[in-house]
């Protein structure tokens, strides 16, 4: 299937984006080489054109699997890197956002890949709606868990009065805290968008809004936690550390309901 074949292609960049966005993480150049980004870029293209085949081939939009949900979320996490790269040029992003990425992608190609035929109850505009909105929130919180990881390496090389060729490469505390916020300001949004249509697309497939549903709860979870955290910054002043190490937990709880509910904890909300 030519889908199969563009996506192994966009794996084979997305690797070797991540190799030189890897190299340059421990050399001593100021930027990435230009072959990196154009590496990651050839990725990003070549796996629009897999999704682009898959959805031809399968007739509807190809997020019903736990393979198309990785495959889309690693997509949307290099669309994601591509926009703040050329709206903020940080540049040693690349060197967290590939290795995730690939991660991401080479766990999907493990998975089944064949196109299965979608069950009648969910032949709704609303599984595209539903599904593309969460998936592109998760892709957002994990920009802020980077941002939050960055933060802490940095803040770490202050205390410790290590400046190595890493520090230097870092974006400044204020940055990565304020990265971190947008992200999650922007993915916030989404998810709660996300659980709202997929409360509809339940109510038109199953005859019910909220059912309950493991994947629907751990969702609510991930909703609240996420509330507090905007709540508590705005009004606590959860800033730096603290708001860095709730974005880690958070991504934690994203990736549990992303795919751990999924395996461990069955339901009807389950990829196919």
């Amino acid at each position: 299937m030519v889908n199969i074949v563009f996506f192994k292609a966009a794996l084979g960049f997305y690797f070797l984006g991540m190799a030189s966005f890897l190299y340059y993480l421990i050399s001593r150049k100021d930027r990435p080489p230009r072959s990196s980004f154009a590496l990651t870029g050839f990725g990003f293209l070549t796996h629009t054109a897999a999704l682009a085949a898959r959805t031809a081939e399968a007739s509807y939009i190809p997020i019903t699997s736990l393979h198309e949900a990785m495959s889309f979320f690693s997509w949307a996490l290099v669309l994601a890197f591509l926009l703040i790269e050329y709206r903020y040029r940080i540049y040693i992003l690349g060197s967290f956002v590939l290795p995730v990425t690939f991660i991401s992608l080479i766990s999907s190609a493990t998975l089944p890949m064949e196109i299965k035929m979608l069950d009648p109850q969910l032949q709704s505009a609303w599984l595209g709606v539903h599904t593309i909105l969460a998936i592109m929130g998760a892709a957002a919180f994990s920009v802020a868990f980077l941002a939050g990881l960055m933060y802490l390496i940095q803040e770490w090389f202050l205390k410790s009065k290590r400046f190595n060729n890493l520090y230097f490469k870092l974006p400044a505390l204020d940055m990565l805290d304020n990265l971190n916020y947008r992200a999650i300001s922007f993915g916030f949004p989404l998810l709660t968008l996300g659980i709202i249509t997929g409360s509809i697309w339940a109510e038109y497939a199953w005859g019910t809004y909220w059912n309950w549903d493991p994947k629907q709860t751990w969702s609510l979870i991930i909703w609240l936690f996420y509330a507090a955290m905007l709540h508590g910054r705005i009004t606590l002043g959860w800033r730096g550390r603290k708001a860095a190490y709730l974005a880690i937990i958070g991504f934690a709880g994203v990736i549990f309901t992303f795919v751990g509910v999924n395996i461990l904890l069955q339901g009807r909300h389950a990829f196919l």
